[in-house]
């Protein structure tokens, strides 16, 4: 599964990509930290540390197990082995996918995916529905800011001159604690 950001994948690929079922969305651009303990994981890591530094992250319910059909990639951007095998990770967030098919459960999951593209129907001006988000966003925190007895402050500018799926995810990511949502 070799590709890079110079060749961007398109949707109609189909590749074989080793998941990470987590109890969290990763959207694109966003960093986490990820501690490698699992045995599966461990070998996984291994693995993509001598090709591809790409796995899929797709969320997973934590009382259900079940997981979602859709993820993002992590890149793993700085990696630190420790002398027990186990890692600590940085991840980035990449593309977004969709899971077509289960290739393997064992030792870790490796599934079919294709890209999915954000692209716009064309039918709705997006500027405009960005900004009436953006709106809403700024109510939202002026009312939490009342709830929590802070001072009302005007709320800055929170789309920072974004496209507006960057700013989509944006968005999702201020759910915090609430990862169905997000997903």
């Amino acid at each position: 599964m070799k590709h890079h950001n110079a060749n961007p994948p398109k949707s109609d690929d189909l590749v074989e990509l080793p998941l990470f079922p987590l109890p969290l969305v990763l959207f694109p651009g966003a960093t986490i930290p990820l501690q490698i303990f699992e045995f599966r994981y461990r070998v996984m890591m291994q693995t993509l540390l001598q090709s591809d530094l790409r796995f899929g992250v797709v969320y997973s319910d934590a009382v259900s197990g079940s997981v979602a059909g859709i993820g993002y990639v992590g890149e793993i951007v700085k990696h630190e082995r420790l002398v027990d095998d186990r890692f600590f990770l940085i991840c980035k967030g990449q593309e977004q996918f969709r899971i077509t098919d289960l290739v393997r459960t064992k030792p870790y999951l490796v599934a079919k995916v294709t890209w999915l593209e954000d692209r716009p129907s064309g039918e709705e001006n997006l500027d405009e529905l960005a900004n009436e988000v953006e709106a809403l966003m700024k109510e939202v925190i002026r009312l939490s800011n009342r709830l929590n007895g802070k001072p009302d402050k005007e709320s800055q500018d929170l789309r920072k001159n974004q496209f507006p799926t960057p700013f989509s995810f944006f968005v999702g990511s201020t759910f915090e604690g609430a990862p169905m949502e997000q997903q």
